[in-house]
């Protein structure tokens, strides 16, 4: 699209005409992300309130909809990426974070960690090195005084302020170990995620990992026991690795709870519509 067309377009924003204004927000919005910066620059050198509020709202469809296909398309082709899938739900508030910086930083974790790896190390002995690198040194820790706060839910706030909900500091924790060939995911255990130690030969869980608690290690009895005091049987789906797609999932749903506890129904909304993206995979 040429410049002066983009101008004009833009030019057209603080046109009264309910009618002309629609038509002008919906041709924007299929020009997609590459007419973002000029709206940008035009919100900037604007003075009329209405005009700045229109050009915000613009940008965010813009936004929400590029949010909308790329995690459709993670779903789709990419899902075995777990990372990627939670960097899309952060764009969904932080649209314009440099994400190498993420990618630094759990690199990071992995190098501190991959320094004292030794080849002969029990599993027990992994997961001691892991808690020693993430929880004291890096000094990652649940959010127990905001819990529900939507920024739990946000992979680089998490690791900006050092504290999250149980499924951020899993996923984290998670990375990190796979990262060094380390055999440790997901585990969807209702009310409370936590990560398993996978002993790969039979696919079974060794021993379990509450990251919520700084990495403490359960047995197979301490979950079947939280289980029954849920009233709920030791099902696989509450025993076994979990898939990236069940994990981005209730990310979600702790996003629409914590939106919905804030009372900002738009973004509850918005993000229910992820969810429901995602309700035909697995």
């Amino acid at each position: 699209m040429k410049e002066a067309e983009l101008k004009a377009l833009i030019s057209l924003l603080d046109d009264p005409d309910v009618e002309i204004f629609n038509q002008v927000e919906q041709q924007l919005i299929i020009y997609g992300p590459e007419v973002v910066p000029q709206l940008e620059a035009s919100w900037e050198s604007s003075f009329d309130p209405l005009s700045q509020t229109r050009i915000e709202n613009i940008i965010h469809k813009i936004q929400f909809e590029q949010v909308q296909n790329d995690l459709q398309l993670w779903a789709l082709q990419n899902n075995d990426d777990l990372l990627e899938g939670l960097l899309i739900v952060n764009r969904y508030q932080y649209p314009n974070l440099d994400e190498n910086i993420v990618q630094y930083q759990l690199a990071e974790l992995r190098r501190n960690a991959w320094f004292q790896l030794m080849y002969d190390m029990s599993p027990l002995e992994k997961v001691k090195l892991l808690n020693n690198i993430i929880f004291r040194e890096f000094g990652l820790s649940g959010n127990t005084t905001n819990y529900h706060d939507p920024q739990n839910s946000f992979l680089h706030k998490v690791l900006e302020t050092k504290k999250g909900n149980p499924i951020s500091l899993a996923c984290i924790y998670s990375i990190v170990a796979q990262k060094l060939d380390i055999p440790i995911y997901g585990i969807n255990l209702p009310k409370h995620f936590v990560v398993a130690y996978i002993e790969e030969e039979h696919q079974s869980p060794l021993f379990y990992i509450n990251v919520f608690n700084r990495g403490q290690v359960m047995k197979h009895d301490d979950i079947y026991s939280f289980l029954k005091q849920l009233n709920l049987p030791p099902k696989e789906e509450f025993t076994l690795p979990c898939s990236n797609i069940a994990i981005i999932k209730r990310v979600l749903r702790n996003l629409t709870t914590a939106y919905d506890n804030l009372g900002n129904m738009q973004k509850k909304e918005e993000i229910s519509s992820l969810l429901n993206l995602l309700n035909d995979f697995n």
